[in-house]
Formats: C-alpha cells, sequence, structure tokens
C-alpha cells in the first residue's frame, strides 16, 4: 500500500479530520496528523488487518527553532507480515510540547518516548515513567533543542573545554 492508500484507510476509518496531509518532500513520504489524533491513528493503525503495523520503529523529534515555536514528533512504523512501513508526524507548540503517549500499543515506544524527553522537552501524556534516560536525572536543559546552551560545568566539573584544549 502506498501513501495515499494509507491516507485513504484513515479517513474512511476515522474520518478526514485525522489527517493533515501527505508531506511529500521527505523521504519516505509522511502522513501529517492532528496531535490530538494520533493515538486513535496509531492505535487504529496497528489494529487493521489492512496495515497491521505490529512493529514501532523509532520515534524521533525535531526542534524547528524559537522563530517557528515548533516541534515535531516523528513515528516510523513497520508491518513485518505486510512489510511494509509508514511515518507520521504531529506538530507541536515548543512551548508546551504535549502528545499522548503510545505505549499502550507498543512497549517500545516507552524508551523512545524517554529519549524525546530527555533530549527535547516533549512530555508524552500517561507515559508509564518518563524521566530522563541518556542525561543524568539533574540535568537542566534539553540538549538537541536549537536555544540549548550548555552549562559551564555539572557538579564542579567543566563542561566547556578552551579553544586550545580542543586541538
Amino acid at each position: 500500500m502506498d501513501i495515499q492508500g494509507f491516507k485513504e484507510l484513515i479517513e474512511e476509518k476515522l474520518g478526514d479530520e485525522s489527517v493533515l496531509g501527505v508531506v511529500e518532500n521527505s523521504t519516505p513520504a509522511t502522513l501529517e496528523v492532528r496531535t490530538e489524533k494520533i493515538l486513535e491513528v496509531l492505535d487504529f493503525l496497528h489494529s487493521s488487518d489492512q496495515a497491521y503495523f505490529d512493529m514501532l520503529s523509532c520515534i524521533t523529534a525535531i526542534d524547528n527553532g524559537p522563530e517557528v515555536n515548533s516541534m515535531e514528533v516523528i513515528y516510523t512504523l513497520y508491518s513485518i507480515p505486510l512489510e511494509h512501513s509508514l511515518m507520521l508526524k504531529v506538530t507541536l507548540d515548543r512551548e508546551n510540547p504535549e502528545v499522548e503517549s503510545a505505549t499502550q500499543i507498543w512497549k517500545t515506544a516507552n524508551w523512545h518516548e524517554r529519549e524525546a524527553y530527555d533530549l527535547f522537552g516533549i512530555k508524552f501524556l500517561n507515559h508509564p515513567d518518563l524521566r530522563r534516560i541518556l542525561m543524568p536525572a539533574d540535568w537542566e536543559g534539553y540538549p538537541l533543542r536549537k536555544d540549548y546552551v550548555e552549562p559551564q560545568e555539572y557538579r564542579g566539573m567543566k563542561t566547556i573545554r578552551e579553544e586550545e584544549d580542543r586541538i
């Protein structure tokens, strides 16, 4: 099934308001989904006999920067028995990036969402254990945000080396 087929399948089952459109300039093409509908869409794609996305390969995020004031969460799905894949994305407000957790559908969402939380500050609502996974628990800020400023020191250790130390 191609991207248009997945779009039509979702719209047929969940209505026209779920999918905002197809992002053709991404590789692979991506379905943009309303943030408030993402859990319903993911659940449908997991349980549908026509799609049967039994595997969540990845959840990642993009910070579009303070000037755009948005962030994106991208879901990469794969169906092992049907041998097809699909990417979905939602756009979040950068000041309060929140989206429902997919952990009730795929257990692998747990660590993917924790990583996006840890590095971008995206809150996954109803996540069973949303805490840092890569950075120390007391680390301040989110290192992959475009406006992140690395602290000068952490627990008494310098974190930024002088330019001559790097050579």
